[in-house]
């Protein structure tokens, strides 16, 4: 039966968090902020279109989008200012802040190319407008990366929708199909019941297959005794889930038990020990040196996880090198994995928040049983 639709954040959440924005943007010392990251304007505005702009200032909320776009900006936006783009960038917007009086703009400069960037900057230095471009990353991300109870309950639709999904792999996955016919089944699922789209393709990796970390399905058959490696997600009023399991069909080889019971061990152990004030990095180290320690170090060779939101992947980053101090409101994966080139793999993926200072699972999919004869029809 499909879930019921749920609506997205409202018009007080939005309110509440361009005030937030605004403080930042106070602290940076900008006039204003434009934006044209997708979700950040999502996030925002409410706003669901593909594409427009968000131009913050103290003063100023306004959304400019093209002729396709104008009356669903209304609908879906109606605190911001709605404005009728022609053209692209450099023609309109070089007038817009003439008129608005700003001569420090901040950009979301991971979202911006190079050739509009220089467009634009042309526009600026052609027309005389007294502007400084200035980049920015993450402002919004900051933010975003702290989720609200509503959110939150957003993301346990989706959570709670792939938990389903992988109910009813199990009962798919058998010898004999293949692992496209398998990764269709469940896409099938989870948009008959409810999921607003894919986040992410479905990796269906079986044998030597799931040795790579971001597989895509082939027509590859699906053999008893092999690992099947199952990552998949679900998205709930444009939030997002991430789930991964690993299956063996009868009797699994030696090396690839002992490798699930590692990277379960390690999972457990990061799980267990995260805390809130943690820098993300530490995160990553107490899955990792369990790994390393059982000798397979080279062969995890990915983040333990990321934060998922209105993005599959956002703030915070749970890697080495990571400068994110992890803080309760904060949703991410656990995800360690180890590889074994020609002969599979085995990745356990958990999505937790952090409340209360420790980490608390969300996806409650089975994975202590990894042998899981009884899917098979041996």
């Amino acid at each position: 039966m499909k879930r019921k639709t749920v609506e997205g954040p409202g018009r007080k959440s939005g309110i509440r968090r361009l005030q937030k924005l605004r403080v930042l943007i106070a602290e940076k010392e900008l006039d204003a902020l434009m934006l044209s990251q997708p979700e950040n304007l999502r996030y925002l505005s409410g706003f669901t279109g593909s594409s427009g702009w968000l131009l913050i200032s103290e003063q100023n909320a306004v959304l400019a989008t093209d002729f396709r776009y104008v009356e669903q900006a209304k609908r879906e936006s109606p605190d911001f200012e709605i404005i009728q783009t022609k053209r692209e960038l450099h023609d309109w917007l070089p007038g817009l802040v003439s008129d608005s009086g700003w001569h420090e703009l901040g950009f979301e400069a991971n979202f911006i190319s190079y050739d509009s960037y220089h467009k634009l900057s042309e526009a600026i230095r052609t027309k005389q407008v007294n502007l400084e471009l200035v980049p920015t990353t993450g402002m919004v991300g900051q933010l975003r990366s702290i989720k609200e109870p509503e959110e939150i309950g957003f993301i346990m639709k989706a959570v709670e929708l792939v938990d389903a999904a992988f109910e009813e792999a199990k009962g798919i996955i058998r010898p004999g199909v293949t692992e496209k016919e398998v990764a269709w089944a469940i896409e099938k699922f989870l948009r008959q019941e409810g999921s607003e789209g894919m986040p992410f393709e479905i990796t269906v990796a079986s044998g030597p297959n799931s040795a790579l970390p971001h597989a895509r399905p082939t027509e590859k058959i699906i053999r008893s005794g092999e690992p099947v490696l199952i990552d998949m997600g679900a998205r709930i009023s444009g939030y997002c889930s991430d789930l991964s399991r690993t299956l063996f069909l009868g009797k699994a080889d030696k090396t690839l038990q002992k490798i699930y019971n590692i990277v379960l061990k390690a999972q457990t152990t990061a799980i267990e020990g995260v805390e809130s004030g943690m820098d993300a990095s530490q995160a990553d180290q107490l899955a990792r040196s369990v790994v390393e320690q059982a000798g397979y170090g080279d062969a995890f060779g990915h983040k333990l996880g990321h934060g998922v939101g209105l993005a599959v992947h956002e703030s915070p980053t749970l890697g080495h090198g990571s400068s994110d101090s992890l803080a309760d409101g904060m949703v991410f994966t656990m995800e360690p994995g180890i590889y074994l080139a020609g002969q599979g793999g085995v990745r356990i993926e958990d999505m937790v928040v952090l409340k209360n200072g420790k980490a608390k699972v969300l996806t409650r999919s089975e994975k202590n049983s990894f042998q899981l004869s009884a899917f098979s029809n041996q």
